[in-house]
């Protein structure tokens, strides 16, 4: 009888199943303060922003403030030309500086994934700039552009140009000298993550390219395009949602003159909420501005076909 019940005495599973769960469950526990925190500081500024979206805030005029509704965003697709200005600026904007940083930046990826001679110190320099903070940045290519001082002095002793030609006053030469600017700090971005991709793609195929007699132009066709084809849909689109919010470059360099040439429409928001602290208005320009940057990113992964196989 004894026996029997000692075969017969179940086992005890909910024990070994509390013991088992606590350790998967572990490192959520741990991370889970963190998460908690990084949450709060992500979720309440934007919440907040919603919220003053629909009110008019005014600190300066604390008389005015109060439940708007909808009349904020009445005003910007209405009554705003400046909104609209902005706002094809800003297009252009992102449109040329990310087109000219990809093209440069894989150009010089294609260039330091070669082997030569002091190949370590050209990656060095090559991706220098995007250790370069944007206000010092600015501050370096003001000094550049300084009329008294800077390159157009040099180039007017060489008999190009006249003296006191300021670049960053001149309507006509402003937007070329800020996207130059820009484009120093941009291309090694695209360099770094291009290479880090380059560096993935097999010899091998380059090596039975060549047998099959393929030229460099259609191996790098129909083998590098292909390959690289996700880190640069990911890139661009990184790149643009940041050259769409660059704010502090353009505002160090130009201020958004001459004449509003340069104005952006985050530059604009911040004009609208720090100079003239209407936050409430601000804050509808910046809603708009996130439904247009969710819009076009979706849409464009969902063109690019991002993760899917090449063909």
């Amino acid at each position: 009888m004894a026996q029997a019940a000692a075969v017969a005495k179940p086992p005890a599973p909910p024990q070994r199943r509390r013991a088992s769960a606590t350790p998967r469950r572990l490192p959520y526990l741990l991370i889970a303060p963190a998460a908690l925190l990084m949450l709060g500081f992500i979720a309440y500024p934007v919440i907040s922003v919603f919220y003053y979206s629909l009110q008019n805030y005014n600190p300066t005029k604390p008389w005015r403030n109060g439940y708007a509704g909808f009349d904020n965003f009445v005003q910007i697709f209405t009554k705003d030309p400046q909104f609209w200005d902005t706002l094809v600026f800003s297009a252009k904007w992102v449109f040329v500086e990310v087109g000219l940083q990809l093209l440069f930046g894989l150009a010089l990826a294609l260039i330091v994934n070669q082997t030569f001679v002091g190949r370590a110190v050209g990656r060095a320099l090559v991706f220098s700039p995007w250790a370069v903070s944007g206000v010092l940045t600015s501050a370096i290519w003001v000094l550049l552009y300084n009329s008294q001082t800077g390159i157009s002095r040099y180039l007017a002793d060489m008999g190009i140009g006249d003296y006191g030609t300021s670049w960053l006053s001149d309507t006509s030469t402003v937007f070329p000298a800020a996207i130059v600017a820009d484009l120093w700090r941009g291309v090694p971005f695209f360099a770094i993550l291009i290479l880090a991709d380059l560096q993935s793609v097999s010899k091998d195929l380059y090596e039975a390219a060549e047998v099959d007699g393929a030229s460099r132009l259609k191996q790098f066709w129909h083998i590098t395009l292909p390959h690289l084809k996700d880190a640069i849909i990911l890139s661009t689109l990184l790149r643009a949602v940041w050259e769409f919010n660059n704010v502090d470059l353009l505002y160090t360099l130009t201020g958004g003159g001459p004449a509003g040439e340069t104005t952006t429409l985050p530059l604009y928001i911040a004009n609208t909420s720090v100079e003239s602290h209407n936050f409430g208005y601000a804050s509808a320009l910046t809603t708009v501005a996130f439904v247009i940057l969710l819009f076009c990113s979706i849409v464009y992964l969902r063109l690019s076909k991002f993760g899917g196989e090449n063909k």
